[in-house]
C-alpha cells in the first residue's frame, strides 16, 4: 500500500455465525458489487477484497495478476490512466493502481485474483474497525502495509470478463428504496406509516458502516419507541424516539431495542451503501413475493457474468440455547472469540 485512502479495509461477505455470541457480521457494504468484482477475476463470492470510501488507495502489485473494480466511480487509474470498471484488467509486477476522484457513488472494490489472504478470524477475512477483529490488523489499511494474496485458480489466470453495460448500476443522489414492512410496524399510527412511505428523507453526516441516519418528516409512533431488546438484520429500519429512521447496514450491533417499522430488499442494498450525505431516499412497499423476485433478479445479472465457486463449509452443530442446555454452546463461542482477539492482537504487535 502506497497511500490508504481515506477508509479503506479488507472485506468479503462477513462472519454470519456468530451473532448468537454478539458478534457483528461486518463485511462489505455492497455485497452485490464485491460479488461481480470476485466473479470478474474467477474468485469465488466469498474472496476478500479491499473496500475503499470515497477517496481510494494507491496499490503497488508485486506480481502480474487480474483485478477488477467495480462499484463507486472513483476514478480507477493504472500507472497514471484511467481504466474500465467491471471488467477484468491484467496487471504487471510493479503497476500502480490509484484514484483520481469521486464522481458517482461512495465505495469502491477492488478484486485481485486470489483474493487477498489475510488470516480467517471466526469464519472471515472482513475488517471490523470497532472491536479491531479480522481484516489487517483489525484496522484500514494505510501506506506501509503489504497484504498478502492467496494463489490464483487455473480459472482465475484465464478470465477475461466484463459486466454487461446494462446491469451496471448508476448510483446519483436520489434513491429510491424498497422495503418490506415489519416485524413491528404495528408499533406505529397509521399517519406514521404513511409518512415513512411517502416522505423524502435526507441522509445525514452521522451515516457511516454502522447505519443510515436520515433527517425529514417524523414518523408517528402509537406509544413509545422502545421495546426489549431483539436480533437485528442488514437493512432492518429502527425508529428512535424522535421519530427518524435508522437503517442498520453492515457494523450494526446484533441487538437494537427501538421499533422497527420495515426491512429493506436485499436486491436495494447497495443503493443505501452507495449513498452519501445529503442524498435523498425514499422508501417504497413491497410484499414479500415480490422481495424474492426482485433478490432472482440480481442474482441472474451475477450468474450472467458467471458462475461462482461456491464454498461449502460444514454446517455448525445443531443446538438450542437455553438456561440449561446453552452453556457449552456458549462457552464455544466464547472460545473462538477469544482466541480471535488474540490473533488479531499479535497481528497488531508485530
Amino acid at each position: 500500500m502506497l497511500d490508504g485512502g481515506l477508509f479503506t479495509t479488507v472485506q468479503d461477505l462477513g462472519r454470519v455465525r456468530y451473532q448468537r455470541f454478539g458478534v457483528a457480521v461486518s463485511g462489505a457494504m455492497d455485497s452485490f458489487a464485491i460479488r461481480a468484482a470476485n466473479r470478474l477475476v474467477g474468485n469465488p463470492d466469498t474472496a476478500a477484497g479491499l473496500e475503499a470510501t470515497l477517496l481510494g488507495p494507491e496499490v503497488q502489485f508485486a506480481q502480474s495478476g487480474l483485478i477488477a473494480v467495480t462499484g463507486a466511480h472513483l476514478g480507477p487509474c493504472l500507472d497514471g490512466r484511467p481504466i474500465q470498471m467491471w471488467r477484468t484488467i491484467a496487471v504487471r509486477a510493479g503497476s500502480v493502481l490509484s484514484f483520481s476522484g469521486q464522481r458517482d457513488g461512495t465505495r469502491a472494490y477492488v478484486a485481485i485474483g486470489g483474493g487477498i489472504d489475510v488470516p480467517v478470524v471466526l469464519g472471515s477475512r472482513s475488517t471490523s474497525t470497532r472491536t479491531g477483529l479480522g481484516g489487517f490488523e483489525g484496522r484500514p489499511v494505510r501506506a506501509g502495509d503489504t497484504l498478502p494474496l492467496g494463489e490464483p485458480t487455473r480459472e482465475t489466470a484465464a478470465a477475461r470478463r466484463a459486466m454487461r453495460a446494462s446491469a451496471i448500476p448508476s448510483y446519483g443522489h436520489q434513491h429510491h428504496v424498497r422495503v418490506v414492512l415489519g416485524p413491528q410496524d404495528d408499533a406505529f399510527s397509521d399517519q406514521g406509516r404513511s409518512t415513512f412511505l411517502t416522505a423524502a428523507y435526507t441522509m445525514t453526516p452521522q451515516s457511516d458502516r454502522i447505519g443510515c441516519r436520515f433527517d425529514g418528516p417524523r414518523i408517528a409512533h402509537r406509544t413509545t419507541a422502545d421495546i426489549v431488546s431483539d436480533g437485528t438484520t442488514f437493512g432492518i429500519v429502527q425508529v428512535s424516539g424522535d421519530g427518524m429512521p435508522i437503517v442498520l447496514m453492515a457494523d450494526r450491533g446484533t441487538t437494537g431495542g427501538y421499533t422497527k417499522i420495515a426491512t429493506v430488499i436485499s436486491a436495494d442494498l447497495w443503493r443505501l451503501a452507495q449513498a452519501a450525505p445529503g442524498d435523498q431516499v425514499r422508501f417504497g412497499a413491497v410484499d414479500l413475493d415480490q422481495a424474492c423476485l426482485r433478490l432472482r433478479e440480481v442474482e441472474a445479472v451475477l450468474d450472467a457474468l458467471v458462475a461462482p465457486e461456491r464454498a461449502r463449509p460444514a454446517a455448525p452443530a445443531e443446538a438450542i440455547y437455553d438456561e440449561d442446555a446453552g452453556s457449552e454452546l456458549a462457552a464455544d463461542g466464547c472460545g473462538d472469540l477469544a482466541d480471535a482477539l488474540e490473533q488479531t492482537r499479535r497481528g497488531r504487535d508485530r
